[in-house]
Order: C-alpha cells, then structure tokens, then sequence
C-alpha cells in the first residue's frame, strides 16, 4: 500500500494543530479566574457649551485607559439610549471591571488617569461613580 505524500502531509499538519489547538483550549480552561470582581461605573454630564469635538476627544481619551494603565481587566462604554428620560443629564457611561481593589486603587493615582482627570475637568458638568463587587 503506497501512501500519497499530500496526504501524508496534510494529516501530519492536522495532527499537529490538534495538539496545539488543545493545549491552548487546556491552558484557557486552567486560568484561575477570581471568585469576585470589582465594577467601576463611571457616569459623565458635560457643559452645555461643550463642543463635540470636545467630546470625541473625551471618549477616546478614555478609551485608551486600559492600556495605559494595564490594571482594566475589562472595559466598555456607551452613550444613553434610553426611552425613559431619567437619566439627569448624564450622556456617557464608562464601564471598567478590575480583578481587585489593589488594581482599582493603583489604577485611581496612575498619571495616565490623573492626565486624563485634567482633561475632563474643564468639560464636565456632573461625574457619578459607583463601585461595586459582582462574580466574573
């Protein structure tokens, strides 16, 4: 029985991946993850005169914080949609998780976030934060 060499090959290839491919699923599913991770909401109102393109640059501004920082175990934002005109004059949510108060607390006086406390300083009307522990 001959074997052809492109099969040969390609089967070695697939072996191969598999290996690899089930190391790293392995090594994903061994990550300790912790029991409880700590939310950080941020709310923002800006000045009436504040222009766009002063926003925009707020937004992206904040955006670059978890790498910055490296302490933002996660990060999302938004701008509110809500139907419900409740929202008090906030527009922006900032949503970052940390793995622990330690990250949180050296994230607060990182000169990357004090450089940005700087910039939002002159365009904010009203900042709400809350805290808050939740499971991962």
């Amino acid at each position: 029985m001959q074997i052809n060499m492109k099969y040969l090959i390609f089967f070695s290839t697939l072996v191969i991946f598999l290996l690899v491919f089930q190391g790293a699923i392995r090594a994903i599913q061994t990550e300790e993850l912790p029991a409880q991770v700590l939310r950080h909401v941020v709310l923002l109102k800006f000045k009436d005169d504040v222009t766009a393109e002063q926003v925009r640059s707020i937004e992206t501004t904040f955006c670059r914080l978890p790498d910055a920082t490296g302490l933002i175990r996660d990060f999302e934002w938004g701008t509110n949609v809500s139907p419900e005109n409740l929202d008090q004059g906030y527009t922006h949510l900032f949503f970052m998780t940390f793995n622990s108060e330690t990250d949180r607390d050296d994230y607060l006086p990182h000169p990357a976030h004090q450089e940005f406390g700087q910039l939002l300083t002159p365009v904010i009307d009203k900042v709400a934060v809350f805290d808050y522990w939740t499971k991962p």
